[in-house]
């Protein structure tokens, strides 16, 4: 598994973080996602899919 993000798509919502901390953090600044770990552990993959799949602005891809 490959995660990409498009921050200029990010909102700041913050639902990435919430579904894997692991995997996703957000800027202090402004709240725009970081990818913390762009190939996670199969241990995260659950939890990746549902952040993708929670996005509001779909900025989360996954590549299999």
């Amino acid at each position: 598994m490959k995660v990409v993000v498009d921050q200029d798509k990010c909102v700041a919502a913050g639902q990435c973080v919430a579904a894997s901390m692991e995997v996703f953090d957000q800027r202090d600044e402004d709240g725009i996602v970081v990818l913390l770990d762009e190939s996670p552990a199969a241990e995260f993959a659950e939890d990746v899919r549902q952040a993708a799949a929670v996005c509001p602005a779909l900025a989360i891809h996954i590549e299999e």
